[in-house]
């Protein structure tokens, strides 16, 4: 028996630009693709201060889970990247008052840059709604 796979994308972002979905979901899992602090008309938010970013992000990823029927709570696994681990502190504390008491398995890696000249970017994998 073939297992389905359903894209989402979210109705609260700018649709992706690349051959890409926000989200696909299959076996159970919900995997987001990595989210840009892009505002939602696409405008890259390369001028903003990193916790602004950060935030943004962060919105993003929210969407995209609402977008294929899940939430936060249900993170197994988000990945950051940043583009200076010296923002690790500021990003670690916008992170934790966003998942509150949910402790998903994390990476925070750093990056020579990313698209844009953005400073982060975070990808997730999150248990479909049951």
């Amino acid at each position: 028996m073939q297992q389905s796979i359903v894209f989402a994308n979210s109705d609260r972002l700018r649709p992706p630009a690349g051959h890409y979905s926000h989200t696909c979901t299959a076996a159970g899992l919900v995997f987001v693709s990595g989210q840009l602090p892009v505002d939602v008309n696409g405008k890259p938010m390369s001028d903003q201060p990193f916790e602004r970013q950060a935030e943004q992000v962060l919105a993003n990823v929210n969407a995209c889970l609402e977008a294929a029927g899940t939430d936060r709570s249900r993170l197994l696994q988000v990945r950051v990247y940043v583009t200076d681990m010296n923002f690790w502190p500021a990003f670690n504390q916008i992170y934790a008052d966003w998942i509150g008491e949910v402790r998903p398995a994390r990476v925070v890696a750093g990056v020579a840059s990313l698209h844009f000249g953005l400073l982060l970017e975070i990808e997730a994998v999150a248990l479909a709604a049951a």
